[in-house]
């Protein structure tokens, strides 16, 4: 992934990435058959990561007590975080974008699948330890899709995801609207004691 981050995948070959590994391109070959194939197992591999680092967030997260909104906030921006880290300073984002749809779509359907059901899996979890109420209509399933169509969305306003903080910035504002919206609204305490909103 250091050679694609810093040629782009076009201008990458095997020989680079065998040296950048330390080892021969027939060495290098027998576990990868081409170029594209080496890319496709560094996505994996990075998905796999951005995966872990999501779910280590959001039960950090829930460990400090914080509101579903901030767990879902950390969860998410784990994830991204992780996939960033693998691409900072490259030059060629845009087409590292581009070419890992061409190349792997299939395994970016597949993850998305698995980011979202992880996200369902936090709200569900979340919702039954703190008796929370989701709105009529709305599932844990149902609410893990809008926030994942709010990644999506918010792609759309930075293509390459850059500068990544304010794209975490709006993503979030996105993500506290979202939570805001999916709950029925909890009954005040009584004799006006303050209670800490858990959603």
């Amino acid at each position: 992934m250091r050679v694609f981050r810093r040629h782009g995948f076009r201008r990458s070959s095997i020989e680079q990435a065998a040296d950048e590994a330390g080892l021969t391109r027939q060495a290098l070959y027998h576990h990868f058959p081409s170029k594209e194939a080496l890319f496709r197992a560094g996505l994996e591999r990075l998905y796999e990561k951005a995966l872990a680092a999501e779910t280590a967030a959001a039960k950090a997260a829930e460990d400090a007590d914080a509101s579903l909104a901030d767990i879902l906030i950390a969860e998410i921006g784990a994830r991204l975080g992780t996939l960033f880290a693998a691409l900072e300073g490259s030059p060629h984002l845009e087409e590292l974008f581009s070419e890992h749809l061409a190349q792997a779509r299939d395994l970016y359907q597949t993850y998305s699948v698995r980011f979202a059901a992880e996200v369902a899996a936090t709200i569900a979890r979340v919702c039954r330890a703190r008796k929370l109420k989701l709105a009529s209509g709305v599932t844990a399933d149902e609410l893990a899709r809008c926030v994942e169509m709010a990644i999506h969305g918010t792609k759309s306003a930075y293509p390459a995801m850059q500068p990544a903080d304010a794209f975490l910035g709006q993503l979030a504002v996105m993500l506290r609207m979202l939570v805001a919206g999916a709950f029925v609204p909890q009954a005040a305490p009584p004799s006006g004691k303050s209670k800490r909103e858990k959603s």
